[in-house]
């Protein structure tokens, strides 16, 4: 069995004395994992950092293999280590998909997303870009959020909230008495627009509500990645 596809690195971990376990997220294999020989090199120590694109061809005996992979650096994302905010952006994309996304199992509309968040980290208001991409990765995992119409009334504006429930938008008029249990909804998180930090954060509150909500049993009631909790924390401290 044997592929070749684009990549982007998520983990990386040693593998007896010179090789190197890696997983990555691909365009058309999903998150893989493989052995890359001579991986614990000093020369492939430093090409095998979170966030860099690769091409990978990947190879094994049988599909349930492991496998291994040959590996040619496509993009480095390295000029994000010195950007503190932006690391913990891409820790956070890395943990995420590590937790939430089966293994092998292709995730095209995720690829793209990923791909270009990793693009645009650094870059004035990615930070809402992120926000974007948990929230298709929400999608991708069976619970995408309705933010289109109000649940209660039909309305397209005004919505306001979100029920924890349903997933779905209310409007203000819509939420009457039950306001308070239902979740907040930045303004513009249902288009491609620009974001304040105090709109991201109200947002990841939101689908952070969710995300914890449909993994936790993958996570056998562990919390979030405390990646992720790093990210908010220091989008917070921006508001």
């Amino acid at each position: 069995m044997d592929w070749r596809d684009e990549g982007i690195l998520l983990s990386m971990r040693p593998h007896g004395e010179t090789s190197a376990i890696i997983e990555v997220m691909t365009a058309a294999h999903g998150r893989h994992m493989g052995v890359v020989r001579g991986g614990a090199s000093r020369r492939m120590a430093a090409m095998l950092q979170p966030g860099t694109g690769l091409t990978l061809d990947w190879r094994a005996r049988l599909d349930e293999h492991i496998g291994s992979f040959t590996v040619e650096p496509l993009k480095s994302r390295a000029h994000l280590l010195a950007d503190r905010l932006a690391l913990a952006g891409l820790m956070a994309v890395c943990a995420l998909l590590h937790e939430a996304v089966p293994e092998r199992e292709p995730h095209p509309a995720l690829w793209q997303r990923t791909l270009g968040l990793m693009d645009a980290m650094g870059l004035e208001g990615w930070t809402a870009a992120y926000l974007r991409w948990e929230l298709c990765l929400l999608e991708e995992i069976g619970f995408g959020l309705d933010l289109s119409t109000c649940a209660v009334t039909g309305a397209t504006e005004g919505l306001a909230y979100v029920s924890p429930k349903s997933g779905r938008a209310v409007t203000a008029a819509g939420a009457g008495d039950w306001a308070e249990r239902l979740i907040p909804l930045p303004e513009g998180l249902g288009d491609e627009g620009p974001m304040g930090p105090g709109a991201v954060l109200m947002g990841l509150r939101l689908t952070g509500f969710f995300l914890d909500r449909e993994l936790r049993p993958v996570l056998h009631d562990r919390p979030l990645p405390e990646a992720r909790s790093r990210l908010v924390d220091l989008i917070a401290r921006s508001v």
